[in-house]
């Protein structure tokens, strides 16, 4: 099983839009991240997300582009500041491959969680646009696959 853990793309200000979409910015890196991942063969069958407009947002874009035929789900449980438990419990005994796009410190915790088996363990240097895959092995091991951030693409 692979587990694509996104941080959502970069967002307009509080004080511009209280929604805090996606500013022109953050859609144009998703769109970079999408294409290049696509071009590179990954796909997901599940997409999950926040819930929050620019996690929403993001998870469309690379769902558009990894998982056509999947609609995004949102759930509960993926704020920043919400327990790693409920999800990592959730993923324990999934076998097919998953994207999730959120936010930090959220996504770095449950990377942490996933590698070293705490939520204070390792941590992932996320920007906006980040995808982290991680893979599990037969035996339950989770190991980093790879990282792309929307700043190395051209």
């Amino acid at each position: 099983m692979e587990i694509y853990l996104v941080q959502h793309g970069d967002a307009v200000a509080k004080e511009v839009d209280p929604e805090r979409p996606l500013s022109e910015r953050g859609q144009g890196d998703v769109a970079r991240v999408a294409a290049f991942l696509a071009s590179a063969g990954v796909s997901a069958v599940r997409v999950i997300h926040s819930g929050k407009t620019r996690a929403r947002q993001t998870a469309e874009q690379l769902a558009e582009r990894l998982a056509p035929a999947v609609t995004p789900q949102a759930v509960e449980g993926l704020s920043p500041k919400d327990s790693v438990e409920p999800l990592y419990d959730e993923i324990a005994s999934a076998q097919d491959d998953l994207l999730v796009a959120g936010h930090q410190p959220f996504m770095g915790r449950f990377a942490a969680r996933l590698l070293s088996g705490s939520e204070e363990g390792m941590s992932v240097d996320y920007r906006p646009g980040s995808v982290v895959c991680l893979a599990r092995d037969e035996t339950g091991v989770w190991s980093l696959r790879w990282m792309v951030r929307p700043d190395l693409l051209p």
